[in-house]
């Protein structure tokens, strides 16, 4: 694990009441290895053969946009939604039911939880500290995946692209798209807000630069981020950009050590 020399001398918390976390999923809460939530239909046989094509179609056009560094912030943004409404208008297309989604979330092993990702999820509800999942994912399978595990506790919240259903098939999303360069704080509903309004100190839970901006650093005291090393990740990037980076032999028992021991 690296720590920067100056979040070494800030660390532990020492005052659990007033920390909250906010965080990825995919690839954060997940392994750096785990398919994404967008992946899960396209990884089961219980969608259309063409809509996986036109699926991955969509990612090989625009993942390589997100992942570039010599692209336009702006233009990015403007691609991620782009991406996002047209996957979820496959949805739509290809009329893919309620059921479909309800089996696929069942049998959600090609997702994993980081190693002691659980336990530290345990920890955050046995001392209240707020969780707030901010994901460009899809929360459907999201709240499946920590329900099926038992840790969808009451102080676990997500903020997600939740799909919508009318008379059991697909008609879109609700509220705005979520993507990577749009995750930030704004998009926490007032009833959240209200759980962490007096708390000042934040920890940002993340596997790319993009999860940095789901906070606002001039709102708070104090901010930690920490940096998970993921497929394609660069360990030189992420050390310049994250307080605290987890490498390939690190896990969150390891961060909860590091933040709250």
């Amino acid at each position: 694990m690296i720590i920067n020399e100056k979040t070494k001398k800030i660390l532990p918390f020492d005052n659990l009441d007033n920390v909250y976390i906010v965080t990825d999923f995919d690839r954060t809460i997940t392994n750096g290895s785990s398919k994404t939530s967008w992946s899960i239909l396209a990884n089961s046989d219980l969608v259309p053969k063409s809509y996986i094509e036109e699926r991955n179609k969509l990612y090989d056009y625009y993942r390589p946009i997100e992942v570039s560094d010599s692209v336009d912030f702006s233009y990015k943004q403007a691609m991620m939604s782009e991406w996002f409404k047209k996957h979820i208008e496959l949805f739509v297309k290809y009329k893919i039911s309620k059921d479909v989604f309800d089996t696929a979330a069942t049998n959600l092993r090609i997702m994993e939880f980081r190693p002691y990702a659980k336990e530290f999820i345990e920890f955050l509800h046995d001392n209240k500290i707020p969780l707030i999942i901010i994901s460009a994912g899809i929360g459907n399978f999201i709240e499946s995946f920590l329900e099926k595990n038992n840790c969808y506790y009451d102080n676990v919240y997500v903020i997600s692209n939740k799909i919508l259903f009318e008379n059991g098939v697909a008609t879109g999303v609700g509220k705005n798209i979520i993507h990577s360069f749009n995750k930030n704080e704004a998009s926490i509903p007032e009833p959240i807000l209200k759980k962490i309004i007096n708390r000042k100190n934040v920890i940002i839970l993340g596997d790319q630069v993009s999860d940095l901006n789901m906070v606002d650093k001039n709102d708070h005291d104090l901010v930690v981020s920490v940096g998970f090393i993921a497929k394609d990740a660069s360990l030189e990037t992420l050390k310049s950009h994250f307080d605290i980076v987890c490498e390939e032999d690190n896990n969150y028992e390891d961060v909860k050590k590091v933040l709250f021991k």
